[in-house]
């Protein structure tokens, strides 16, 4: 598959053809063998994949990835585990039946061969105890702090294991959720980890402290996290908790939770690591814990708590010439959360000096104006809370997370969803994004897990495994949620992001409002006077073609529009419409071939003709006819020129 423009992919029929087959062969296969036995795999044959693999990426050109579309299914979705991972009864890859989830299960294994790490998904070869051994793939979810997971360790433990066919048509140990899969680091590979080949070994607190210290130093965030983690266990056993190094650990593992965007996290360990005492030396300590955890609460935008923690910080430490900026910014913030005030001109300003594509701007989402409400025969919907005027700001709003075009982390794919049988462009580096995002600041977890999608499953939402602490959230559930809600900020090109009061917006052809974008700041105007408990709308598809409008909207979110436009378009023929189309393809032609002439202007205005004839005038009566908007906009133009 290619994709001969940013967001469009040119699929023929032959290859539609081939991916159903091939998807559909895999699900009778995996139907087939479901309960069967295991049959061992060869250590062996298994080494010789993952060389040709390796051989064939290095023998693939660097900017050949760019154009390709990968694509895997959806549609059988199968929860994560939840529960006490000590309370699961061991295994051997010998009891793996084919196709199977073993529930109550734990699977101890070994990684014994390099990495493969493709586009959506790693893989490699693992072997147990007693030397047997089996391809282990993890989907789409693969990555932690920019590293692959396979590659973070050398063994895991996998979580109720799924044995069944992958996506490549091998049979292999299947990792969808982050959460079913543990890495095992070993006491004797974290103490190597020092750049000596030693470094402290982590057994009291003090030696905990000191480790973590140094991988710290080393940029090594999962190390220095779990050292001072394990210090804190240490303290606590040995009922040390009053002493100072005990609300170090908690201070600097602040300080490594921000640098890991682990916000929550961050915003706990600093508080816990106040000292409250009065002389200077804990005053300076406790003017850092509170400069930690007002920068993560306004990385989470609550930004009264980020102003009352800097002032807090201020007061602590009055010499430090930052903090009154940072207070000044916190408030800046506010007001614009409680005013929608905004220096508009200033952020413009800024983005046209940058260089970057895809600018995250510092502003505060303002949502005054709206509200969530049930939306009669629509679910739930966004409605005005006073009313307004054209052009007046209906709400601005901040994502919980975008993905810009051509960065690392944008990975579009095609989806062949069972359930229905269709294929989808689906932004999966979004997607990937979202979950993590929610994994590292389960706070921003219920406003996401309530959005509508797809999903039919054991809802679990966002919790925590009851003895290891680890978040766990079901990626199909996320899946649905981002198909359905995720927007493109910039026309033409594969960004995407998820701005999650403004998915509450159901769609309109004959909308009262309209998106615009400044950096990441999704703005939303009134186009016609909204009246107070109105539903807010916007148009999720703006295509002038009836058909293709039709397609677009109950492929991507699964509806048929019921508008009056819809009504009095649905009531023209198949000719009417099509000779519709052409003419207006004809004046589209015209209008980009960018001709001023009388000629040209004469040509038009003969087109727009013909196109009114096209419509029926009491069916139309009042509704906008768009095939015309665009042509009579450059007429109108070309007039004045």
């Amino acid at each position: 598959m290619s994709r001969s423009s940013q967001n469009t992919v040119y699929l023929m029929p032959e290859e539609d053809a081939r991916l159903r087959k091939n998807f559909n062969d895999r699900i009778q296969r995996c139907r087939k063998l479901s309960g069967k036995a295991r049959e061992p795999s060869d250590l062996k044959a298994l080494r010789s994949q993952v060389i040709y693999a390796d051989l064939m990426s290095d023998m693939q050109p660097e900017e050949s990835g760019k154009d390709s579309i990968v694509a895997y299914a959806v549609g059988n979705p199968y929860p994560p585990f939840v529960g006490v991972v000590e309370g699961l009864t061991p295994m051997g890859m010998d009891e793996l039946k084919m196709d199977t989830h073993h529930r109550g299960r734990v699977l101890t294994v070994k990684r014994v061969t390099p990495v493969v790490k493709l586009k959506v998904f790693s893989w490699t070869v693992v072997q147990d105890d007693a030397g047997e051994v089996e391809r282990l793939e993890v989907v789409l979810h693969k990555e932690i702090l920019g590293r692959d997971v396979l590659e973070s360790g050398e063994a895991y433990r996998i979580l109720e294991p799924y044995f069944t066919v992958g996506e490549q048509g091998e049979l292999t140990l299947r990792i969808d959720h982050p959460s079913d899969l543990v890495v095992v680091r070993t006491e004797s590979a974290e103490e190597g980890n020092g750049s000596d080949g030693g470094g402290p070994s982590g057994k009291t607190v003090e030696e905990c402290k000191e480790a973590g210290n140094v991988a710290l130093k080393q940029r090594d965030l999962t190390l220095a996290h779990a050292k001072y983690t394990r210090g804190l266990e240490v303290a606590r056993a040995l009922g040390t908790t009053k002493e100072d190094i005990y609300r170090d650990l908690y201070r600097n593992r602040a300080h490594v939770n921000l640098l890991m965007h682990r916000f929550d996290a961050a915003k706990s360990d600093a508080l816990s690591s106040l000292a409250s005492l009065p002389d200077q030396k804990h005053k300076e300590l406790d003017s850092k814990a509170y400069l930690r955890a007002g920068s993560a609460a306004y990385q989470l935008r609550d930004f009264q708590e980020a102003k009352r923690c800097f002032q807090e910080q201020q007061s602590l430490n009055p010499g430090d010439k930052d903090a009154a900026a940072r207070i000044r910014k916190s408030e800046q913030r506010i007001r614009e959360e409680e005013t929608g005030s905004y220096d508009f001109k200033k952020l413009k300003a800024s983005l046209l000096l940058s260089s970057r594509q895809g600018i995250t701007v510092d502003t505060a989402s303002f949502i005054q104006n709206v509200a969530i409400k049930t939306s009669p025969g629509r679910g739930r919907g966004l409605f005005a809370k006073k009313h307004m005027e054209v052009g007046e700001l209906v709400m601005c709003e901040k994502p919980l997370c975008v993905v810009w075009d051509n960065q690392e982390d944008d990975v579009t794919s095609m989806t062949y969803d069972f359930r229905d049988e269709r294929i989808r462009m689906f932004p999966a580096g979004l997607c990937r994004a979202v979950v993590r995002e929610l994994l590292d600041n389960p706070t921003q977890g219920g406003k996401v897990m309530d959005l509508y999608g797809d999903y039919r499953g054991p809802e679990i939402g966002l919790q925590k495994n009851s003895d290891e602490g680890a978040m766990v959230i079901d990626v199909f559930q996320v899946h649905d949620i981002v198909a359905r809600n995720a927007f493109g900020p910039e026309p033409g090109t594969s960004s995407a992001g998820l701005w999650v009061l403004a998915s509450y917006i159901n769609h309109s052809c004959l909308p009262n409002s309209e998106k615009e974008y400044t950096g990441d700041l999704m703005l939303l105007r009134a186009t016609r006077p909204i009246a107070c408990g109105e539903e807010i709308t916007h148009a999720y598809d703006l295509s002038s073609d009836y058909d293709a409008r039709m397609d677009a909207l109950m492929r991507t979110w699964g509806f048929k529009c019921d508008c009056k436009l819809c009504v009095a378009e649905e009531g023209d023929s198949a000719a009417v419409r099509k000779r519709r189309t052409e003419l207006e393809s004809e004046a589209n032609a015209l209008v980009e071939r960018g001709e001023t002439s009388r000629l040209a202007v004469v040509k038009a205005k003969r087109l727009v003709r013909e196109m009114e004839g096209t419509f029926d005038e009491e069916r139309y009566r009042d509704l906008p006819r768009m095939a015309l908007v665009r042509t009579q906009k450059w007429i109108a133009e070309a007039g004045k020129r």
